[in-house]
């Protein structure tokens, strides 16, 4: 009775997975493995695909412009990762040892509601060097305006900084809902023998919210690699090829140049590194364990 209940329920189980496993080789699935075969042909969008095999790949390697893209992709995901899950996980503490309104969390989710593209207009005219708001502020106090979007050197924080603005109230509020899990005991305990806020956030917050904590690091690692419509809007990967991501390189390649197989073998590459970036996280943070547990 009961292994004829089991088979029922299975059945059931994927007959309600069919529509999702669907849509994802539809809108996954298919584009990887067409995506896959473009990279081993000379694909130009103007002829009839031709197996060029290893070809792109070995250019790739040998391409300094593909590396350099790399390189400053990985200067954006460390600025952006750092500020943004050290601010979230601030803001998220503070929230559960201080308060847990509701107008407080719809606050925090209000500017990831917002499209990128609309951020990236929006920040873009506050930063402008001559006429922006952030700029007449600085000018008002007597000091000389500062080129966010313009200086070699600024520009890519500058891209981070608005991301983090943009994404740190929902990773915040992922980390709330995992602190929310956490028993409640465990922190009355600790306050009993005298530890302090930043002890119990050491010694219990940390440990017992490791697979949320793995979660969003991994989500914003794959994110912070996929960062493209905001440079476009601000920047378009200047100024020096400053902000020059990967992602655009990979537009431009396929859309500007039409290589479209040169630019499916770098999207290849990118997934596999992504891939391998993902597997190293996961087994340093040890998602898949919970001290709950």
């Amino acid at each position: 009775m009961s292994s004829t209940k089991r088979r029922d329920d299975r059945r059931a189980a994927w007959w309600f997975l069919l529509p999702v496993s669907a849509g994802f080789v539809i809108f996954y699935g298919y584009p990887a493995a067409r995506g896959a075969w473009y990279s081993v042909t000379d694909y130009t969008m103007l002829n009839t695909p031709s197996f060029v095999g290893a070809d792109n790949y070995a250019k790739l390697v040998q391409d300094d412009q593909f590396w350099h893209s790399l390189q400053v992709t990985a200067w954006y995901v460390i600025l952006n990762i750092a500020s943004q899950t050290l601010l979230a996980l601030g803001i998220a503490a503070l929230m559960h040892r201080l308060t847990g309104s509701v107008l407080l969390r719809a606050t925090l989710l209000l500017p990831w509601l917002v499209p990128n593209v609309t951020v990236g207009l929006l920040w873009m005219w506050l930063l402008d060097t001559n006429l922006g708001f952030v700029n007449h502020l600085i000018t008002s106090l007597g000091l000389a305006p500062v080129g966010f979007l313009t200086d070699a050197t600024l520009a890519m924080p500058s891209v981070a900084a608005i991301n983090t603005w943009a994404y740190t109230g929902y990773t915040a509020l992922l980390l709330y809902a995992g602190m929310l899990q956490i028993p409640q005991h465990l922190y009355e305990s600790a306050a009993i023998d005298g530890a302090g806020e930043w002890r119990m956030f050491q010694r219990i917050t940390l440990p017992l919210l490791r697979p949320v904590l793995a979660l969003v690091l991994v989500v914003s690692l794959i994110g912070s690699f996929q960062i493209f419509d905001t440079i476009a809007v601000t920047t378009q990967g200047d100024p020096a090829s400053a902000t020059r991501v990967i992602y655009l390189y990979i537009y431009e390649q396929a859309f500007k140049y039409f290589h479209l197989g040169y630019a499916a073998a770098a999207a290849v590459c990118l997934a596999l590194i992504l891939g391998v970036f993902t597997a190293i996280q996961m087994r340093l943070l040890r998602a898949s364990r919970s001290d709950l547990a």
